[in-house]
C-alpha cells in the first residue's frame, strides 16, 4: 500500500487556521475521488515536516476527519481514507442539526453582527469526550449520583395513586397551578416578589431563554451579552437568526462602560446576563454592578434577561440578590429552573415576567409544545413540597465545595506553570487560561483525549471566536479521585505537546 503524496496549498496569511485548511483540502480530495477509499495518508510527523507546519495542526486535522468519517486509523498501520465516504456538507444554506439545535447557514452570512458559528471541528472534537475511559470535564450538569432517584420514584407513585390519568393529560400552557404557586413562594425566599400569574413553567431553563428570544426579538434584531457567554445562548441566537454581540467582562462581570457605548450606538433589543456563577467563567456580579446595570437598562429602555440557574450554587461568600429582586420597573425577565439542582432530565424551568411580555411568552410557549409534561410538573412540585429540593441543595453544595477544593489543589499541582484561574465561590466550573507559550486549548484537546481526559474548549463560549487559550473544567461532574487523575492527565498532555513545540522552535507554529 502506497502512501498518498498530498498536494495541499496553504495560505499562511489567512485568518483560517492551518488545521482547518488541512481539513478542507483533504475532505475535498476525498469527496472528489482524488483520494480513493483505502489510501494511506502520511504520518502526522511526516506531513508536518513536508508542509513546514506544526505536527499539532496535522494531528487535529486527522482527528476531525476521523470524527466526520472521512478517515480511519488502524493501530500500527496508519491513517487511511475510510471505505465509505460521508455525504458532502450542505453549502446551499440548508439548515442542519448540530448539538441539538438547527443551524441556518444561509441566514448566518446575511447577519453582519451575528455570532459566528463555533468552529465545526471544535464541536466534533468535543464529541470525542464520550469515548470509554475518558474523564470528562466538558459537561454542563452535575453528576447523576447527585440525583434524588428514590425520592422521585416515591413522588411519581404518590401522584399516580392520587391523580391517576389526570396526571398524564395536557396542562394549561402557563403550567400546573400548584407548581406556579410553589415557584412564587420559592423565589420569594430569594427576594423576588411576584405573582403566580407572572410565572410560566417551561421545559427547562434552556427553553425559557429560547421563549424569551422568540417573544421579544425578530429576525436580525440585536441581542447583547457577556463575552464569554453561555453556549446555549449562542446556539439560540444562531438558530433564531438573531444578531449577537458580546461585551467583555472584568472581575465584576459585564463591563458597563462598553455596554453603554454599545447600547447608545446600536440600540439592542435585549441584554442577556448570568450574574451569579456565570457560565463559563464562574464570576459573580456584585451588588453595586447589578444596580448599575438596572439603571443603564432603565435609562435606555432595554429589557434584561437574567439567567439565574446557578444562583443557589453558592458554598462560600456573601449572597447577592438576583437582578429581579432589585427590579422596581419590570425591566428584568428572570429565567431559571430545577434542572441543575434537582433532576436535569425532568426539564422543569420557569420564567418570571410582567404584563405584555408574559402574554407573548405564553403564546410562544403554547405554539412550541402546548405545555410542559404534567407528570413532570407534578413530580417536581411534590419534591419541593416534601423538602427534597432544600435537602439536595445543602448536600450538593457541600459536596461541590469539596470537589472545588480538590480541583484547585490538583490544578496547582498538575497544570503548566503560568496557567491562571480564579477561585469560584460557587457553581460548577473552573475557568482556566493556559500559558500562551504552549498549545491552544483546541490544539491540546486531541492529545488530552488520547491520554483519557476531556474539557470544554474556550472558543465555543465566545461570540467573536476568541478565547483560544481558555478551557472550562466542570469539577462538579467527577468524583474527587477522578478530578485528581483527570488534571494529572491534562498536565501530562500539555507537557508532551510543549515538547513538540520546543522540538520545532525553528519551524513557524501555524
Amino acid at each position: 500500500m502506497l502512501t498518498a503524496n498530498l498536494s495541499i496549498p496553504l495560505d499562511r496569511e489567512s485568518e483560517e487556521p492551518i488545521y482547518r485548511q488541512l481539513i478542507r483540502h483533504i475532505r475535498g480530495q476525498v469527496e472528489s475521488g482524488a483520494l480513493p477509499a483505502g489510501t494511506r495518508l502520511p504520518a502526522s510527523r511526516d506531513l508536518a515536516r513536508q508542509l513546514a507546519i506544526s505536527r499539532i495542526s496535522v494531528v487535529n486535522a486527522y482527528a476531525e476527519l476521523r470524527a466526520e468519517g472521512f478517515l480511519s486509523a488502524h493501530a500500527g498501520r496508519g491513517t487511511f481514507v475510510a471505505g465509505e465516504r460521508p455525504p458532502a456538507a450542505p453549502n446551499n444554506g440548508q439548515a442542519h442539526q448540530q448539538n441539538g439545535h438547527a443551524n441556518h447557514t444561509g441566514a448566518q452570512h446575511s447577519l453582519a453582527d451575528s455570532a459566528p458559528m463555533p468552529d465545526r471541528s471544535i464541536r466534533e472534537m468535543m464529541r470525542l469526550a464520550r469515548k470509554p475511559g475518558v474523564i470528562n470535564f466538558s459537561t454542563g450538569s452535575p453528576p447523576s449520583d447527585f440525583f434524588p432517584v428514590q425520592h422521585l420514584r416515591s413522588a411519581i407513585n404518590a401522584i399516580l395513586e392520587r391523580d391517576g390519568a389526570k396526571a398524564l393529560t395536557y396542562e394549561v400552557p402557563e403550567g400546573y397551578g400548584p407548581l406556579r404557586n410553589c415557584v412564587r413562594d420559592y423565589v420569594s425566599a430569594l427576594g423576588i416578589q411576584t405573582s403566580p400569574d407572572h410565572v410560566l413553567i417551561t421545559g427547562g431553563t434552556q427553553q425559557a431563554i429560547d421563549l424569551v428570544v422568540q417573544a421579544l426579538l425578530s429576525e436580525n434584531d440585536l441581542l447583547v451579552t457577556e463575552n464569554p457567554t453561555y453556549l446555549g445562548m449562542i446556539d439560540i441566537a444562531r438558530t433564531r437568526r438573531v444578531r449577537l454581540h458580546g461585551i467583555p467582562m472584568d472581575e465584576d462581570g459585564i463591563r458597563l462602560d462598553m455596554l453603554e457605548n454599545f447600547v447608545i450606538d446600536n440600540h439592542p433589543r435585549l441584554i442577556y446576563v448570568m450574574p451569579s456563577f456565570q457560565n463559563p467563567t464562574g464570576k459573580v456580579m456584585p451588588l453595586h454592578r447589578r444596580r448599575q446595570l438596572l439603571n443603564l437598562a432603565n435609562d435606555y429602555r432595554v429589557t434584561v434577561l437574567e439567567d439565574g440557574i446557578y444562583h443557589e450554587f453558592r458554598f462560600e461568600g456573601e449572597t447577592v440578590p438576583p437582578l429581579k429582586a432589585l427590579d422596581e420597573t419590570g425591566i428584568v425577565i428572570h429565567a431559571s429552573g430545577f434542572t441543575k439542582n434537582l433532576l436535569p432530565g425532568m426539564r422543569i424551568g420557569y420564567v418570571l415576567a410582567n404584563g405584555s411580555h408574559y402574554e407573548r411568552l405564553v403564546r410562544v410557549k403554547q405554539a412550541a409544545d402546548i405545555s410542559t409534561p404534567g407528570l413532570n410538573q407534578r413530580a417536581v412540585h411534590l419534591l419541593i413540597e416534601r423538602g427534597v429540593l432544600a435537602q439536595q441543595l445543602e448536600r450538593n453544595n457541600r459536596e461541590l465545595k469539596h470537589r472545588r477544593d480538590v480541583a484547585l489543589a490538583s490544578a496547582a499541582r498538575h497544570l503548566p506553570p503560568g496557567s491562571r484561574w480564579d477561585t469560584p465561590q460557587g457553581g460548577l466550573y473552573l475557568w482556566v487560561e493556559l500559558p500562551k507559550t504552549g498549545p491552544t486549548a483546541a490544539e491540546l484537546y486531541i492529545s488530552a483525549i488520547q491520554v483519557g481526559v476531556a474539557y470544554a474548549i474556550g472558543n465555543v463560549f465566545h461570540p467573536n471566536g476568541s478565547g483560544s487559550y481558555h478551557m472550562r473544567i466542570n469539577y462538579g461532574s467527577q468524583r474527587p479521585d477522578e478530578i485528581e487523575e483527570g488534571l494529572k492527565r491534562l498536565g501530562r498532555a500539555w507537557r508532551e505537546l510543549a515538547c513538540d513545540y520546543a522540538d520545532m522552535e525553528k519551524t513557524p507554529l501555524l
